[in-house]
């Protein structure tokens, strides 16, 4: 029992959590990478190529049976494919966007991937909305609390909580004290990406239905990432001089984000193939209260009283998000006469 609830509840939790505090981490590097002359296409060909390299020998070491998924059809591989021409123009735009503003903007920015998420969800049945039921509102007022604590951690400072002696200026810059006048196309450009990223969700738990395997899809997702990056890539960026990698910040922004690009995409497709769409995008909102925690304690910045209230705020939204798809998938399995419990272990009883 304990070892089927941590597989359910706490390992996806963590991995996700994981997500985000890494993409804190790849945002605040990807910024410094570029103020040096990186470009983020060479950024984004570099990620998927590593990522790949990385899942290739994953992939073949724990293949699964083939008597178990079905074959690699066509319509499959346009999917996947489709996932890697969606992913690679979501990342375009929100590095773009991150040039021209601010690590901290595009993690406010994002917050607004719940709600994309959650309404194509609804509109592609992947969610169910009940408005008399509880675990609906629960899922509703969840994501809403979510986004609200996220703009109120951007929106209001508040007085000074915490402050170290020794306090600089950190990366993680406000939203609109960005140094590039063009942060206005960098927020549209961001809010494009968010978009890209919550139909990405919806493609890649249909690929998952389809497929599930989560090494191999991976695998296939930064492979196709690649191929379409590479000559978009060598279009922007012709001279082979600019693709050189000296040793710098960009070598580790680029070691970072390949291992990040690997693990990202494998958290994130196991995520939706045993939570959904919407669990995976509701951990979003987490990312601009790990930015404050983070810029606080490793970057000597103060934290404020509006960043601890939008941390709570977010908490309380995100934890009714996860009672509201427990209590969800809990009456599913009851309404087929069984509990989860009951169920798996017959699953099990029929494997032996």
């Amino acid at each position: 029992m304990a070892r089927r609830y941590c597989y359910n509840e706490v390992l996806p939790l963590t991995a996700m959590a994981g997500v985000e505090c890494a993409n804190v981490g790849l945002n605040i590097l990807f910024k410094e990478a570029t103020s040096k002359g990186m470009s983020h296409y060479i950024f984004i060909t570099y990620s998927y190529a590593l990522g790949a390299l990385l899942l290739l020998p994953l992939s073949f070491f724990f293949f699964p049976s083939r008597a178990v998924l079905p074959p690699l059809k066509f319509h499959l591989g346009a999917r996947i494919f489709l996932l890697g021409l969606i992913g690679f123009s979501a990342q375009v735009c929100a590095y773009k966007g991150i040039n021209h503003s601010s690590p901290t903007l595009a993690s406010a920015i994002q917050n607004l991937s719940p709600a994309f998420t959650f309404i194509l969800a609804v509109i592609f049945r992947l969610e169910t909305v009940a408005l008399r039921s509880s675990s609906s509102q629960a899922k509703i007022m969840g994501t809403i609390a979510s986004i609200s604590g996220a703009l109120l951690v951007v929106l209001y400072k508040g007085p000074t909580v915490f402050s170290s002696p020794s306090s600089s200026p950190g990366l993680l810059q406000w939203p609109l004290e960005s140094s590039d006048p063009n942060w206005v196309t960098g927020g549209i450009l961001l809010l494009v990406a968010y978009m890209l990223f919550s139909i990405w969700y919806i493609v890649q738990t249909q690929v998952m239905e389809i497929y599930p395997a989560e090494l191999v899809v991976a695998f296939f997702y930064n492979l196709c990432g690649t191929i379409v990056a590479v000559p978009v890539s060598l279009m922007a960026e012709s001279e082979l001089s600019s693709w050189r990698l000296r040793p710098s910040v960009a070598v580790i922004a680029v070691l970072y984000s390949g291992v990040f690009q690997s693990y990202s995409s494998l958290a994130v497709t196991w995520g939706l193939h045993l939570k959904g769409p919407v669990y995976v995008a509701i951990f979003s909102p987490l990312s601009i209260a790990i930015a404050a925690f983070m810029s606080a304690i490793f970057l000597g910045d103060s934290l404020h009283l509006g960043s601890i209230i939008g941390a709570t705020v977010i908490s309380i939204g995100f934890y009714a998000v996860i009672w509201g798809k427990a209590k969800e998938q809990g009456s599913t399995c009851s309404s087929r006469g069984k509990v989860p419990l009951l169920e798996e272990e017959d699953r099990e009883e029929q494997l032996q």
